[in-house]
């Protein structure tokens, strides 16, 4: 150890950094995390997941109040808007979790080294002008947004923004056209929507929410629609010109023919993220990424160079917090020895829109790829819950294989659908079968009981519908 100044030195305090630093120092191992932030917490607690939530959660009380929700439950209510203390509530929640995080590495003695690093060589990274040795490196420096060429977001000026400045926003835009039909996109699409904004989105493949079941993708659609949600699909944005206060963008079909012009009061680019491997000086390291930017790693997150291990969004696969945190785990109990392990096959995925979106596994059409399936739907509008709650949007999708009837994947579309979706991942973690799911006591009146009704209808049996 003499000569080595840390067992482990993470670079990134995102979700799966600052993680694997905790987990790292609870395992008896000396550890710095290296990030250039005021605060800790990375992209998801300080401008992504958790500002996100606050603005969604709060502009949904707004929504309900404004738009007659409250009204069906006997509540008369004239709401007012008051955007300053709507943001106020905001930076309130990022201040309490990212001082948090401080509080934890305090805690757990793990080192904050205040700066971006870069390596110097396989074993050793210079931070704000000081060089460290240490015998492990973890790269956990997470994503950034990708840029759409043609279209330049100036986040100061508050008319083409990314993610970070859509959050920002000091009044509510009178058009906000949303670029791509992500969940990023959707998610602050919705927030100011509720507020008062009319938003289109504009999508170039021909369908939102690519990557997940058919089923939900259709079923999402309409429902953004019918709460006022504008779409373009299989159309192209190629350029912007802000002129003034608004943007002027350029759209093509996706399939080639006569362009358009369509005006907006802001511009949110939300096309997707990219790796953060710019400035780490990887080559230092002997390390190179892939075609897609990423770090390769093997199934222990480790790299070709001994001693540096990557997780989250640098390497390949969903580029999603909780998979981050996961293998910031995983990673520092292998480093320590121990067996740490990430089911990549199950890792679920949350759209936090009203009603949620989430799922977890296969679709159903990659599912047939693999072989013979059965699938069981229940819709919410079913649900006691649900009904009794006003929610009668979404459904519960489970596939199973027909063979085994392990269950393969489980999708749906509910106000909890977040919370709902654990109980599928967990179920699949045990390898359950749709029987399984359908015998388990659910308790009533919960939107959880459309999960049971959905295994129900995997062999043709459901109560409710």
């Amino acid at each position: 150890m003499a000569d080595y100044d840390y067992d482990v030195l993470v670079i990134g305090a995102g979700p799966g950094g600052y993680v694997a630093a905790i987990r790292a120092a609870q395992l008896g191992l000396k550890t710095a995390c290296a990030d250039g932030r005021e605060t800790l917490g990375g992209t998801c607690l300080n401008v992504g997941c958790i500002p996100s939530k606050a603005m969604l959660h709060a502009s949904e009380y707004f929504d309900a109040a404004a738009n007659g929700a409250m009204a069906k439950m006997g509540i008369d209510v004239s709401p007012k808007l008051n955007l300053p203390a709507m943001h106020a509530q905001r930076v309130d929640a990022v201040k309490g979790l990212t001082a948090g995080i401080e509080f934890l590495f305090k805690k757990n003695k793990v080192d904050w080294l205040k700066g971006y690093a870069a390596f110097t060589g396989k074993d050793s990274v210079e931070v704000a002008g000081k060089t460290y040795r240490a015998k492990n490196i973890i790269i956990a420096t997470g994503s950034s947004v990708t840029p759409l060429p043609g279209v330049d977001v100036d986040n100061d000026k508050q008319v083409i923004v990314d993610s970070t400045g859509a959050l920002e926003l000091a009044k509510v835009p009178g058009h906000m056209v949303v670029i791509g039909g992500g969940v990023i996109g959707l998610e602050l699409g919705s927030v100011w929507r509720r507020l008062g904004a009319k938003v289109t989105c504009v999508e170039f493949l021909d369908q939102i929410l690519p990557g997940m079941d058919a089923d939900i993708r259709k079923d999402a659609n309409r429902i953004f629609k019918k709460q006022g949600i504008e779409f373009k699909l299989k159309t192209k944005v190629t350029g912007a010109v802000v002129k003034g206060k608004k943007a002027v963008l350029t759209l093509e079909p996706a399939a080639g023919g006569e362009a358009e012009t369509l005006e907006a009061d802001v511009v949110l680019v939300s096309i997707g993220r990219r790796p953060n491997t710019d400035g780490l000086a990887l080559d230092k390291a002997g390390l190179a990424v892939n075609a897609r930017g990423q770090i390769e790693t093997d199934h222990d997150f480790s790299t070709q160079v001994p001693g540096i291990w990557a997780i989250g969004d640098v390497i390949p696969g969903p580029m999603l917090a909780h998979k981050a945190e996961d293998e910031g785990i995983a990673c520092a109990e292998n480093i320590a020895g121990q067996t740490g392990i990430v089911n990549h096959d199950v890792i679920p995925s949350v759209v936090y829109t009203w009603p949620e979106i989430a799922g977890v596994g296969l679709t159903e059409e990659q599912a047939k790829e693999k072989g013979e399936v059965k699938v069981g739907k229940f819709p919410m509008a079913g649900n006691s819950r649900a009904k009794t709650n006003h929610e009668p949007d979404g459904f519960v999708k489970i596939i199973a294989d027909a063979k085994t009837d392990r269950v393969l994947g489980v999708w749906c579309i509910a106000s909890v659908a977040g919370t709902m979706i654990a109980q599928a991942a967990q179920a699949m973690e045990f390898g359950a079968t749709s029987e399984d799911i359908a015998y388990t006591c659910h308790a009533h009146p919960t939107h959880s009981e459309a999960v049971k009704e959905a295994a129900m209808a995997v062999t043709g049996k459901p109560i409710h519908v």
